[in-house]
């Protein structure tokens, strides 16, 4: 009979640890797949004058003569990645780490896509204006990291109070466990010292 609690038991553990490794968004994932989908389109917009996310991906000659800055190729990269790819892969398995892995990603391409922003308004190297300024591309681009950012960021936190509050109750199962076997052990246990003598007079260790 122990052995199959054990079992039983083991079989248990996998099936807790499996459930806290996966996420539920709930409505938040009608909310991420939309910001996925803006995403999406932003690569096909204007990024900046003629040059799409695409074409800044892909370095085309509209990219070259808009003269687009490192800052955009890194953030419209960072956007494909983590917002469209990681974001698509973690709504699919509903794996926590894969959400935590996008919510990283797109916490810095929103960094990326504000410094993105600010390159198309400044002056380059020899004080030479950018072509164009900002266009839609980037603005839809940088609102759907956003929005990514913040709802995995809700979707992971509620995760991992849920893994501290498994934590918890798996502490207070062990030291329940363990002061109950440590009753039981004092119960059954007697040590030579309280036997009594024949004489009745106290024994010794």
């Amino acid at each position: 009979m122990d052995d199959g609690f054990a079992g039983y038991e083991d079989d248990l553990r996998k099936a807790e640890r499996k459930v806290a490794g996966e996420i539920d968004p709930g409505a938040r994932a009608v909310v991420v797949a939309v910001a996925v989908l803006v995403a999406m389109v932003s690569l096909v917009l204007p990024h900046t004058g003629a040059a799409s996310g695409i074409d800044v991906l892909t370095v085309s000659p509209d990219a070259v003569t808009e003269r687009v800055a490192i800052t955009s190729k890194v953030f419209v990269w960072l956007l494909l990645v983590f917002g469209i790819g990681a974001s698509m892969l973690a709504l699919l398995t509903r794996r926590w780490i894969i959400a935590w892995i996008a919510l990283c990603g797109c916490a810095v391409s929103c960094v990326a896509g504000m410094l993105a922003w600010w390159t198309r308004n400044t002056p380059g190297v020899g004080g030479v204006e950018p072509p164009h300024g900002v266009g839609i591309g980037l603005i839809l681009g940088w609102i759907a990291a956003l929005v990514l950012t913040f709802h995995w960021a809700r979707v992971v936190w509620a995760r991992s109070t849920y893994h501290l509050a498994l934590e918890e109750e798996r502490r207070r199962e062990s030291a329940a466990r363990e002061d109950a076997a440590r009753r039981l052990t004092g119960r059954t246990i007697t040590r030579p010292s309280d036997i009594p003598r024949e004489d009745g007079t106290p024994g010794t260790s």
